[in-house]
């Protein structure tokens, strides 16, 4: 079994302050609690048991901890909201700590309930990123996604249209999030094959077969459920008009890969240029959310046809190129960007050997930028 040594220090997280600890199924967040929270007291809503007896007595948790008990761990906290109340009370009265650990936030955000009124920050947990995982393998990340049980699986492919089949079951079906599962299966279907891409709802609703209002609620829907996020568009410039619309990504590489029937991700390949953009944007979005960056993630397309894969707040406009060999072509976005005086730094991650500069804009191995990246120096405060 391969022990994967996460970014998040969960101890440290909690050692001061109650926190939600948000993230989809199967991210690791059981096994992260397991490994940095031993001594934690644990209550799993997944547990039939569990969930019966807290759903009758909320006030069993304070009634079974001991005083030598001042962490508590409860696991899948949407599964019973109303337990908030009772330890909003045992943060006040007793001063315990706890971590609310939860792979969906739709009903914590859309039924008013009591979310500690400030007392309790907010972490996320991704899939595997590059800095988690022992000699990354690229291609082999690209083809399975960063799911923990995924990339050690001998049946890859097998266990991630079960893990999509279970969401359906469990997430959908068991919460109730829509009436229509076999319409949203469709609508999952065409998530898949529009990662990543501008979002027309006209045109993806017709697509669907559903209303373009249906579709919205379905977007939100896999936001809530954490499987997927918007990325908007970068509206600042002033020379060329901005494109408004928004892009949408699914939470993990091998995901949207299997929503898409897509078969193995081959090197050149157009699918490869694809997944190898979604893997930098997800390693983007990991690591602004780990280190706590109040950076918006957008991208910027002009009317007449410019684009930059990605502007982090104005600080860094990066293009992601599968190409082993950037050339000047592949600037003209950002150029273009460049023009307007916005964004602070320009660059390129691609597939080139060594790092260069090319009219004033760095491109970088992609190796070397998440090095950067990482490190903190690419995007130090």
């Amino acid at each position: 079994m391969i022990i994967y040594s996460r970014v998040l220090d969960l101890a440290k997280t909690i050692e001061s302050s109650s926190c939600f600890l948000f993230g989809p199924r199967s991210t690791g967040k059981t096994f992260l609690i397991k490994s940095s929270l031993p001594d934690a007291k644990v209550y799993d809503l997944l547990d039939a048991d569990v969930f019966s007896r807290l759903v009758r007595r909320p006030k069993l948790i304070g009634e079974e901890l001991t005083e030598l008990q001042d962490c508590v761990v409860i696991d899948e906290i949407q599964k019973l909201p109303a337990l908030l109340d009772e330890v909003h009370r045992l943060i006040e009265a007793r001063g315990l700590r706890f971590l609310l650990t939860g792979s969906s936030a739709r009903k914590l955000r859309h039924q008013g309930v009591n979310l500690l009124g400030g007392r309790a920050r907010q972490e996320h947990l991704y899939p595997l990123c590059s800095q988690e995982i022992p000699d990354f393998d690229l291609l082999a990340y690209l083809n399975r996604g960063g799911i923990p049980r995924m990339l050690a699986s001998s049946e890859p492919a097998e266990d991630l249209h079960g893990y999509v089949s279970l969401y359906l079951r469990e997430e959908i079906q068991a919460e109730a999030l829509t009436r229509k599962v076999e319409q949203f299966a469709r609508f999952l279907d065409v998530a898949g094959l529009q990662n990543g891409e501008e979002i027309s709802y006209q045109n993806l609703a017709s697509d669907c077969g559903i209303s373009a209002r249906t579709l919205q609620g379905y977007l939100q829907i896999l936001e809530d459920t954490l499987l997927g996020f918007p990325v908007h568009s970068f509206r600042a410039t002033k020379k060329r008009k901005a494109i408004l619309r928004s892009k949408f990504f699914l939470f993990d590489v091998g995901i949207a890969n299997t929503l898409a029937r897509r078969s193995e991700i081959l090197p050149r390949s157009e699918l490869f240029g694809k997944c190898f953009e979604h893997f930098l944007f997800l390693e983007l979005r990991a690591f602004i959310g780990y280190r706590r960056k109040r950076l918006p993630i957008q991208y910027w397309r002009s009317t007449s046809g410019y684009e930059v894969d990605c502007v982090i707040g104005d600080r860094l406009a990066v293009e992601f190129k599968s190409s082993d060999c950037v050339s000047d072509r592949h600037l003209r976005g950002l150029k273009a960007l460049r023009e307007e005086g916005l964004v602070k730094e320009y660059a390129v991650v691609s597939q080139d050997p060594e790092i260069r500069v090319l009219d004033g804009i760095r491109v970088y191995p992609w190796k070397t930028f998440l090095s950067e990246l990482w490190s903190g120096r690419l995007l130090a405060d």
